[in-house]
């Protein structure tokens, strides 16, 4: 008999009292029992279904793939967070276990083995335009190409939320294009919003599905993307080393289930019922603001033609973005390492979920739908 519990661990109302950031004054490293091997576990999932590269965890908590592998007696217990720092700081603290979230958070997660020893499990996908996306005010101009609006930001107000995947983005992208803004704002999704809509930002960095949203709410303009700069982005697992040590069982287990729901993602009849789940799951968006957020087209200048890549483990193409960003972070001084140590990533149960069934990476991806799924 498995439990399924899910508990909103933020709200947007309240997030606006949160400061997202990773710092790790008053996070205290914490011993956890998960029991022995064989037997029962009581798991908690940081996730995010506010995030569409991390709805594979969206899809694991609506299908229960889980229930398949873990032992017999176990219970998981799901709990929100609107940007994955927010996760961070739980898995640090001990309160969460295994996490899902975009690049940066991700990275940084792994930096402080003085806290808690945290180490990349997986990769939940790979793309340009789910976590990087730039939108304009609507009075800013027509511009030609996406380029064009990136210089345009030169001299203006520019936010995006703190410790995430988009502010690594923006970041990298103003410094790519030596574009300085007046101001630089660290504020999270209901602040933009409420900025956007009175006025007072001219641009942010934002990702889906909210960005779909406040486009759709005529509220912001899309412009530009990571794939406009050549800048991808990803969503990764984190789990806890002291889980993997315990558990090795369990940390197979849940990979195993981790690739049932990636695949089912990859399966474009499963469209309608995935947007169902992340419908369930979430509050404040139209079943077509969802449906264009993971499915959607835009124009070939600034989205690609695919939503993002499956690859499941860390290819080349993974490890090259967290080598490229780690590098970053460092630069812009939000981590004090250039690289990360060598066991930060941990390949092996990805690796062996693959084998068990013949497949190899990537395992497909999240195409565009046209028509989208109603």
């Amino acid at each position: 008999m498995f439990v399924n519990r899910v508990r909103r661990g933020i709200t947007f109302a309240a997030a606006t009292a949160v400061m997202f950031g990773f710092g790790s004054a008053g996070v205290q490293a914490q011993s956890v029992d998960y029991g022995k091997v064989g037997g029962p576990v009581n798991l908690v999932i940081g996730y995010q279904p506010y995030y569409t590269e991390a709805w594979s965890g969206v899809v694991m908590r609506g299908k229960k793939f889980y229930e398949k592998y873990l032992p017999k007696g176990s219970t998981v217990e799901f709990q929100i967070g609107l940007q994955g720092s927010i996760i961070v700081n739980n898995m640090l603290a001990a309160k969460q276990h295994i996490g899902y979230m975009g690049d940066m958070p991700a990275i940084v997660s792994t930096t402080k083995p003085e806290v808690a020893d945290i180490r990349l499990v997986a990769v939940l996908g790979l793309g340009n335009d789910q976590c990087n996306v730039i939108l304009t005010s609507m009075d800013a101009p027509a511009f030609k190409s996406p380029i064009e609006a990136i210089k345009w930001m030169n001299g203006k107000t520019i936010a995006a939320p703190k410790g995430a995947c988009t502010d690594r983005f923006v970041q990298e992208t103003l410094l790519k294009q030596n574009v300085k803004p007046e101001a630089y704002l660290n504020q999270n999704i209901e602040v933009i919003t409420s900025n956007f809509r009175a006025k007072k930002i001219d641009a942010a960095a934002i990702w889906e599905p909210t960005a779909s949203r406040l486009v759709e709410e005529g509220l912001a303009k899309r412009v530009a993307s990571g794939y406009s700069v050549g800048i991808s982005d990803g969503g990764f697992m984190a789990m806890r080393a002291d889980l993997i040590k315990a558990r090795p069982d369990v940390a197979q287990a849940w990979l195993n289930a981790e690739l049932d729901a990636q695949l089912f993602m990859a399966d474009p009849k499963n469209a309608k019922e995935i947007i169902d789940i992340a419908m369930a799951q979430t509050t404040g968006f139209t079943r077509a603001t969802m449906a264009r957020a993971l499915y959607g087209s835009y124009p070939d200048q600034v989205g690609s033609k695919i939503r993002f890549s499956l690859p499941f483990t860390f290819t080349p193409e993974s490890r090259g973005l967290i080598t490229n960003a780690t590098t970053f972070l460092r630069e812009i001084k939000t981590i004090n390492v250039a690289t990360l140590r060598p066991d930060a990533i941990v390949s092996e149960f990805a690796d062996k979920a693959l084998q068990a069934k013949n497949l190899k990476a990537p395992i497909g991806s999240v195409p565009v739908l046209n028509p989208l799924p109603n």
